[in-house]
């Protein structure tokens, strides 16, 4: 679980703290759990849910809405090929706030962007954009990192 708040917080010590609130949270609630589904997946909604609501209440700061420019292509996946699950959640880490929290629950957690609308507070197309724009500077960094490396 702390993986998963690692990809919310922008340090570890964020982490922790949305860890701590979240394992709070599932032992306060464990009554409620009824083995519906797995146990891993309820945690892991909780702690979702505790990093989401610490990010509101740091009011989150999403960039503006760019209809133009939400479809983005990769040309080549050559570049994604070579990097380590370890490299892929290190450039994630470094993305934006608000790109980086859309990225997280629409890519790594499956949530639609009508979930991540409400969950955060925002327009529906703004989740959009920001997985869009989240999308692109990850390619961006990728090609960066491909270029530095065939040097």
């Amino acid at each position: 679980m702390m993986a998963v708040c690692m990809r919310y917080a922008k340090d570890r010590m964020e982490a922790e703290d949305m860890l701590q609130d979240g394992f709070m949270k599932v032992f306060d609630n464990l009554s409620k759990f009824k083995n519906e589904g797995s146990l891993e997946g309820w945690v892991r909604r909780i702690m979702v849910n505790t990093a989401i609501n610490k990010i509101r209440a740091n009011r989150l700061k999403f960039d503006p809405i760019d209809e133009g420019h939400n479809q983005f292509e990769v040309d080549d996946f050559s570049a994604i090929d070579k990097l380590s699950e370890q490299d892929i959640i290190l450039l994630i880490a470094k993305l934006p706030q608000g790109y980086r929290y859309v990225f997280n629950m629409y890519a790594i957690e499956g949530y639609s962007h009508k979930e991540i609308a409400d969950s955060l507070g925002i327009e529906e197309a703004s989740s959009r954009s920001q997985y869009a724009k989240a999308k692109k500077h990850l390619q961006l960094q990728i090609i960066q990192l491909e270029n530095n490396t065939s040097k």
